[in-house]
């Protein structure tokens, strides 16, 4: 199997900058997408910061990884990687004070032929599109997901909830941060989705499946999704990154998998 990646960002309708940051390297598989926070433009260099910075190190370390490495391999990868960038934007929050309090969330991917594996930080989302079904794959670090987990309030409820912006996580906030890590076995016909929360608070899931079930471009799908967003107000940034799993050679294969987490 291979992949093929394709991004769309966007301002939005009421923010004045955009925030996120999104970077992949096709080659060798990585991808990565983060939301920033912070007054001015920290927010902005937060998340520049954290997409390069775990960009190039995972780039790096699966060029030096075997042909099938191990879970415990690309999970230490991913591990080492983001802790680094959190350990670069504290350090410069701490030593400018006009980047004082600057964060951001993240959600990063090695996507390999034998395996995904996820990493993240916040509330910035992974997906998978699947025979036609959109599986949230990550679980947010919010406030609001703490609230829905004890029981406080319902998903109904969430979705009209003021605090959705509230993470209990964030790159650069303090000096160690941690990282959830999972591993999905890819299948071929699968669409993996990885975005900001611009997306996911304008465009409700179903929509999202709609869209990624047409049969335009993988690259025409990520700027139908910020249409969309955009048409139901824009409030935020709003940016997408898609993997498509596609198979080298032959029909396709659409075969059941069951998906796997480890914490």
């Amino acid at each position: 199997m291979k992949f093929e990646f394709a991004n769309a960002s966007d301002t939005g309708l009421v923010r004045s900058n955009n925030e996120d940051s999104v970077g992949w390297d096709g080659e060798q598989g990585v991808a990565v997408l983060a939301d920033g926070m912070g007054g001015y433009n920290a927010g902005e260099i937060a998340s520049a910061m954290a997409v390069t910075l775990v960009r190039d190190e995972l780039v790096q370390a699966v060029r030096a990884m075997t042909a099938r490495p191990l879970f415990a391999d690309t999970r230490q990868a991913l591990e080492a990687c983001i802790n680094h960038a959190n350990t670069a934007i504290f350090n410069a929050a701490q030593a400018h004070s006009q980047f004082s309090g600057m964060g951001t969330t993240l959600v990063a991917g090695i996507f390999q032929s034998h395996r995904v594996t996820l990493g993240h930080v916040g509330d910035s989302r992974c997906y998978v599109w699947r025979c036609g079904v959109l599986t949230q794959l990550t679980k947010d670090h919010s406030l609001l997901q703490e609230q829905m987990d004890a029981g406080y309030i319902s998903s109904a409820e969430a979705k009209l909830s003021m605090q959705k912006n509230l993470v209990t996580r964030a790159l650069g906030v303090e000096a160690r941060v941690r990282v959830d890590i999972q591993e999905h076995r890819p299948l071929v016909g699968d669409i993996y989705l990885m975005c900001s929360d611009g997306l996911t608070d304008m465009v409700d899931d179903q929509t999202i499946a709609q869209t990624l079930n047409g049969v335009q471009p993988l690259s025409e799908k990520a700027k139908a999704l910020i249409r969309q967003a955009n048409a139901a107000g824009g409030r935020d940034n709003i940016s997408v990154l898609l993997a498509f799993v596609k198979e080298k050679t032959g029909a396709a294969r659409m075969l059941p998998w069951l998906f796997r987490k480890v914490t």
